[in-house]
């Protein structure tokens, strides 16, 4: 290719039934800075026509009414000179303002082969200037501010702070005495208590008043006497009921046979590789799904949320490309080996009998509940990033993960976390590549 034919904008046929969808989708072309060689119904499309023209990217509004002509022209469209680029045709009716130009700059980024998919305005950056030398100091940096302001502001603040004169406390006050002192004071003097009982006259004590009994001497206090028997109790006590013999004569083992659990077959899968992607995410999942192999002992779950929830839609378009089955997974169903399942929302995994099986969760698919040494994460182009410490975490356990790198991958944030982590970085043809050599199933005829 000559540096002219590099400069020259992509060449794009878009395939779309008339309507707003193809309104809106025309728009974002001609934003996008791309040559619109064909603008065409698919079920009108003449197969010949698009291969004549050989434009570098498809883009396909997908509605169930054009199903059956992208079925007819299946062999021509996963030619891989064509990069294809799906959308659902009610959504790209319904973009309206911000989501328009978010959508357009993803296609723009895709179809140009960069990444620049922020606003305009967004990316600039400060130019820096480099000198040589160490940075000015606080000090240096304030030499020059002026200090009144300051200084009138702490005189009069001034008498509102404690003062640094010792502190005296007021007369009424008195210091606190030890506990020894206190007693001393409280206690009466024996002497003066001798001398006031001799001068004092006897006097009869009041009818009606109590008098206390004298504290005893607690100068000769001593321990109990352990040899001493206790006083007498006049209370009677019971004895306790006597306790049941327990009789370990007729003791027998419980029957195994009526407590096992059922050792039927185990029908799901012990493990699987769950592939994680958004946005640039189809083309990725499509490229990693053609590399693999036609069995596998394992099954992948793939988790890419869309808008509107059109998860049929991906099924028959990666149903076209995957030499394994590929199937939306339903609650209740056993997740069986050698099959691609996609996930809604809410689809989760549960490990019942050893084997995995669907579920509806309303958090939809959690890392943490997969078996890790059975189990392995592939993160792709527009993988949340709050998956990532999940898929470390069960990297830590013994799984194995991995990460998309390369021109294709659009929003690799997630996907360069793992990697910078340390964990497998590569292209989809690579990560599948690196997929099948764990668990490639043999193919009939080969030795086991």
């Amino acid at each position: 290719m000559s540096e002219n034919d590099a400069s020259l904008p992509p060449a794009v046929a878009l395939l779309a039934r008339p309507g707003a969808a193809r309104d809106r989708l025309r728009e974002a072309l001609v934003q996008a800075d791309v040559a619109l060689v064909l603008e065409e119904d698919p079920d009108a499309l003449d197969p010949a026509t698009l291969i004549a023209l050989a434009p570098q990217a498809v883009v396909i509004a997908l509605e169930p009414a054009v199903e059956a002509a992208l079925e007819r022209l299946d062999d021509v469209l996963s030619s891989p000179a064509f990069t294809l680029v799906f959308d659902e045709a009610d959504l790209a009716a319904r973009r309206e303002g911000w989501e328009t130009q978010r959508w357009a700059r993803h296609l723009a980024a895709k179809l140009h082969g960069h990444r620049e998919v922020l606003p305009p305005g967004a990316e600039v950056e400060e130019d820096l200037q480099i000198e040589p030398g160490m940075p000015d100091t606080p000090a240096q940096l304030h030499v020059n501010a002026p200090l009144d302001f300051h200084l009138d502001e702490a005189a009069d603040a001034a008498d509102l702070l404690a003062g640094d004169s010792l502190y005296e406390a007021p007369a009424q006050w008195q210091e606190p005495q030890a506990l020894e002192q206190a007693l001393a004071t409280n206690l009466p003097d024996a002497d003066a208590d001798a001398d006031a009982d001799a001068e004092a006259p006897a006097t009869p004590a009041d009818a009606g008043a109590v008098v206390p009994p004298p504290l005893a001497d607690h100068s000769r206090w001593a321990l109990l006497d352990e040899d001493a028997a206790p006083a007498a109790v006049s209370r009677q006590t019971t004895a306790p009921p006597a306790l049941p013999v327990f009789d370990s004569a007729h003791l027998s083992l419980v029957d195994m046979e009526d407590t096992a659990p059922s050792t039927g077959p185990r029908r799901g899968a012990r493990g699987a590789v769950v592939v994680l992607a958004g946005i640039g995410g189809p083309d990725a999942l499509r490229r990693l799904l053609a590399a693999l192999p036609s069995a596998l002992d394992v099954p992948l779950l793939v988790r890419m949320p869309l808008d509107g929830a059109r998860y049929g839609n991906l099924v028959k378009q990666m149903a076209r490309v995957s030499p394994l089955p590929v199937l939306l997974a339903e609650t209740g169903a056993d997740v069986l080996e050698g099959h691609v399942y996609i996930l809604s929302d809410d689809t989760a995994t549960v490990l019942r009998d050893g084997g995995l099986q669907f579920e509806s969760r309303p958090q939809g698919l959690e890392l943490a509940r997969l078996p890790p040494g059975e189990s392995a994460v592939i993160l792709l182009s527009g993988a949340d990033l709050l998956q990532v410490d999940p898929a470390l975490t069960l990297a830590e356990a013994g799984a194995w993960v991995g990460g998309q790198v390369g021109e294709g991958c659009y929003d690799p944030a997630a996907a360069t976390a793992v990697v910078a982590a340390g964990m497998f970085a590569g292209e989809p043809q690579e990560l599948a590549q690196a997929i099948s050599a764990r668990w490639a199933r043999p193919e009939q005829g080969e030795a086991q």
